[in-house]
């Protein structure tokens, strides 16, 4: 047969991993994909560094439109990443009748309704396997693997970063600025952070998550994002002594009236295989009705783990190529026209557990009003903690964990609570996780 011919857009470290790993095992690529996979075609600015990544094996271009409007590319391998640019590429090679695969999870949570809708229409396929997770087929697991099952809830890790940060976090006993700087000076984090700090980077692939195992259109707006910026150290050593670990998840969860899709620091039960998930490694647990709870971990960043995600897409398709569009694995898992509407829910209805700290005057009284004010608001206390004050010291720290109840009523608490005159300042709240 033919080889398959694939146009690369930018060839910085996920694109010369995908070159490296394609050229170092291309007898079994072929063999599995039954054809051989070429990249003959790369678009890059730096033109330079491509030749030398290539070694001037494949035509070099420094413009991406020269890829996708070639009538000799088979398959366009999007990773330059970004919103505007990034989509104008990917729509173009479409409209082409183009073959897509992207790592690009802010294109395709923001932009993915409309590029999967314009891929039905001229009958080609975008994949994106390499989009969530890196290197672990958590987008084939849900959308081929548990195909049998009704998906319940899904939980990841999803963000090296932050993962990284909260790890050394909680070894070291830092606070989140120093870490943030040795991650930063180690690679791990970016010169600009913000998507990994503030939970967005998650949210794109939590929301991809929620649509294949929930079977709805993309809603990256609708997610509800919180980071770990407001982390105290404190908190992090105080959930330890309540035998749980801070971990930031990416949540989606189907619940009687529509969709839960959140991303926000939570304790997890230090038992609990992925509280134990440590460094840049990432892992999703995904519980569903016929398998139960299923686990999935390894590298979800780096070179050649998102390259092996780019690699199977592109043998994925080499193998389906012939195949009538309709028969092919829709991209969000569900046929079009099986689709459905149900809504995303307001954080304010999500149901969960909560840890909440507060610093309080050290004198009779002052738990009873609080407790009071949890009762009325039907919030019962599972577990509680009350730190000796140091010497001298007026103030002590009291840590409740809280039964599940609504977001809702946990904010209507809070304010009543920092009302309380023998209350000292904000109340810490913290979301918590059993993953049962």
């Amino acid at each position: 047969m033919e080889p398959v011919k694939v146009g690369l857009l930018g060839i910085g470290t996920v694109g010369s991993g995908t070159w490296n790993v394609l050229k170092r095992n291309q007898a079994e690529i072929r063999g599995r994909a039954g054809r051989e996979i070429q990249i003959t075609m790369v678009a890059d600015r730096n033109v330079a560094r491509a030749r030398e990544i290539t070694n001037g094996e494949c035509e070099i271009v420094d413009d991406g439109n020269l890829i996708v409007t070639n009538p000799d590319i088979d398959i366009v391998v999007e990773l330059i990443g970004g919103y505007d640019v990034a989509k104008d590429f990917v729509l173009k090679a479409i409209e082409n009748g183009k073959h897509v695969v992207t790592a690009n999870k802010a294109l395709l949570a923001v932009h993915g309704n409309e590029i999967f809708r314009a891929a039905q229409e001229k009958g080609v396929t975008v994949a994106f396997e390499a989009a969530v997770a890196g290197g672990i087929p958590i987008i084939k697991a849900l959308r081929e693997g548990l195909t049998a099952n009704r998906i319940e809830w899904v939980a990841g890790i999803i963000n090296g970063t932050t993962n990284f940060i909260l790890s050394e976090m909680r070894e070291k006993g830092l606070d989140f600025d120093t870490v943030l700087k040795e991650a930063q000076a180690l690679g791990y984090a970016e010169a600009d952070p913000t998507f990994d700090i503030e939970g967005v980077d998650a949210a794109h692939k939590a929301t991809l998550m929620s649509s294949i195992a929930f079977g709805i259109p993309v809603q990256f707006d609708k997610a509800y994002i919180e980071g770990i910026t407001r982390l105290d150290s404190l908190d992090i050593r105080y959930a330890e002594q309540l035998g749980y670990r801070i971990k930031l998840l990416g949540i989606t969860k189907r619940m009687q009236n529509g969709i839960e899709l959140r991303v926000h620091p939570a304790l997890i039960p230090a038992s609990r295989l992925i509280a134990n998930v440590e460094g840049a490694m990432n892992a999703v647990l995904v519980n569903s009705d016929a398998v139960g709870p299923t686990l999935y971990y390894g590298k979800g960043a780096g070179a050649e783990p998102t390259a092996s995600a780019v690699i199977a897409d592109l043998v994925d398709i080499a193998r389906v190529e012939a195949v009538d569009p309709e028969h092919r694995v829709p991209p969000l898992a569900f046929q079009p026209d099986a689709m459905n509407n149900t809504p995303i829910l307001p954080m304010s209805e999500v149901t969960t557990s909560y840890y909440l700290r507060m610093k309080v005057r050290d004198q009779p009284g002052v738990l009873a009003d609080i407790t009071r004010i949890l009762a009325d608001l039907n919030i019962s206390i599972d577990a509680f903690l009350q730190k000796e004050p140091l010497e001298g010291e007026t103030l002590v720290d009291i840590i409740i964990l809280t039964h599940q109840t609504q977001e809702k009523n946990i904010d209507a608490a809070i304010g009543k609570i920092e009302k309380i005159g023998t209350v000292m300042g904000k109340v810490t709240r913290i979301r918590l996780e059993e993953l049962e």
